[in-house]
């Protein structure tokens, strides 16, 4: 039986999507619900897995193709009649191997964005590269084989004149959809907001006490660790009750004043950037908010976050600490009106009541939209998260 693999439903706002990866090659037999493509949109990666039992007979779209919302990608033979269908073709092709070379020639003509970029990255001839393909088509598993048995084969070799760049390469790579989507989303957000920073510290001696206090009783009882992001995520959330305009953003010649609390989270994926949203974040504790910070930082490195993970978002928060950053300017996550950025935490020495102490410090850059958000409020703003932080009992008192 053949049925149609479709592209997913494609969410309102995305209007087409890239092949990203084939998982399987035609003939191979899969199990159901196994991942079959990557299906790449600016957002989110879907996969498409096998409805059934069988095979894929044919492709339709090859990967980096556009593809649209429910179009039809490849066909699917179910169940065990892909089998015999593939023994049954297996002894033609050792019934005419002349016709082999031709369709290999042909099908140079024609192969795969990703084993174009294998073939380019290691500067071979792909017409000494045999197929095993469909009608003898290079796949990506014949490139790496090729070039793993290439260095056995070149015994001795050959001169050649020695160029004056000889070792200096350049590695030319498509830019992701996503990665293109971070890029114009970043120049849109310096170009058409009048942005600026503003700056502070915090001491975070105090937090570090508490954690250090009640580290195994929190995880013993919650079943997970307390880390500094709670405490980051409920200073900025009390800290938005207080100043409103730090939580609306300007659409039109309107601007839009949130009652609620849902914050972006800036996490870093092989893919590139994104920003999962925390949402009521004011009805949550910080044990919820811990496993929550943690559910979206493990979809993200799995490339899990579905679309509704990644829509609205009041707030951002992004900690570049974790790479070892001491200070930055973070750019604006439209349409938001503010993003707060935390930095490496490091034992400084700081005068404290006349005297010199050695204190974990760390800098704090808040980058606004001068637009809706003044200077008094924006320099509020940062001193509000700095005394939750300093003085977390602020934050259980409500002060």
């Amino acid at each position: 039986m053949s049925i149609e693999i479709k592209v997913p439903v494609l969410p309102e706002s995305v209007a087409d999507a890239t092949i990203a990866t084939w998982h399987v090659q035609p003939g191979e037999q899969v199990s159901r619900d196994q991942n079959l493509v990557d299906i790449e949109t600016d957002k989110v990666v879907l996969e498409v897995v096998a409805p059934e039992d069988g095979s894929i007979s044919e492709f339709l779209f090859q990967e980096g193709d556009t593809v649209l919302g429910e179009q039809v990608i490849a066909k699917f033979i179910a169940g065990a009649a892909a089998a015999a269908a593939t023994a049954t073709e297996a002894p033609k092709a050792d019934a005419a191997p002349a016709a082999a070379p031709a369709a290999t020639d042909e099908s140079n003509d024609a192969l795969s964005p990703s084993v174009r970029r294998l073939i380019a990255e290691h500067n071979l001839d792909a017409s000494k590269i045999k197929g095993t393909g469909v009608g003898g088509r290079v796949t990506k598993e014949d490139v790496d084989a090729f070039i793993k048995s290439a260095p056995a084969k070149a015994t001795a070799p050959a001169a050649a004149p020695v160029a004056p760049l000889a070792g200096r390469t350049e590695k030319r790579v498509p830019m992701s959809r996503l990665r293109k989507t971070i890029a114009t989303r970043l120049l849109e957000a310096k170009n058409s907001t009048a942005m600026l920073t503003t700056f502070n510290e915090v001491n975070m001696k105090p937090i570090m006490d508490i954690r250090k206090q009640y580290q195994d009783i929190f995880e013993k009882r919650h079943g997970i660790r307390l880390g500094f992001m709670s405490f980051y995520i409920k200073a900025v959330t009390e800290a938005l009750k207080r100043f409103p305009e730090v939580n609306a953003s300007i659409d039109g010649d309107d601007i839009v004043y949130h009652n609620y609390f849902d914050i972006s989270i800036a996490v870093s994926t092989p893919r590139g950037l994104v920003t999962p949203v925390l949402r009521d974040t004011d009805t949550m504790n910080l044990a919820e908010i811990e496993k929550a910070v943690r559910e979206l930082a493990i979809k993200g490195r799995d490339g899990k976050l579905s679309v509704a993970d990644m829509t609205g978002g009041n707030f951002t928060v992004t900690n570049g600490g974790v790479f070892g950053s001491l200070m930055s300017t973070p750019i604006l996550n439209l349409p938001q009106s503010a993003i707060l950025g935390m930095h490496a935490i490091k034992d400084r020495p700081m005068a404290v009541n006349g005297q010199v102490e050695i204190l974990p410090m760390m800098y704090l850059a808040l980058s606004y939209d001068h637009r809706i958000v003044d200077g008094r409020e924006s320099v509020g703003f940062l001193v509000a998260i700095k005394d939750f932080l300093e003085d977390p009992t602020r934050l259980l008192l409500d002060l």
